[in-house]
């Protein structure tokens, strides 16, 4: 999968990463990817995503990578601990101020 994404990455003249963000941001127009850095190069890199177009069959293509059955298994690895160890309440005992 990744040297798939690599490889359409290399034709679209971007970076995976790139390629990823711009795949984020053309899934509409209520649709706005939110990269965390903490580095100005990989910020300056982030930008560039928005100059990555994507046409109807790349899109189709991503969404064939990245369909359901297509990615497996957990994001984080059992060591790791996350959200769902947490005591959180929920959002309905939430008041607004």
């Amino acid at each position: 999968m990744y040297e798939w994404v690599t490889e359409m990455a290399a034709k679209k003249g971007c970076t995976p990463g790139q390629l990823a963000l711009a795949w984020v941001h053309h899934q509409g127009n209520d649709v706005c990817p939110i990269p965390g850095t903490t580095k100005v190069e990989n910020f300056n890199q982030n930008i560039g995503a928005l100059s990555v177009k994507l046409t109807p069959e790349d899109m189709a293509e991503l969404e064939s990578i990245a369909s359901a059955d297509a990615v497996k298994g957990d994001r984080y690895g059992s060591s790791m601990p996350t959200w769902t160890d947490s005591d959180t309440p929920p959002l309905s005992s939430w008041k607004a101020k």
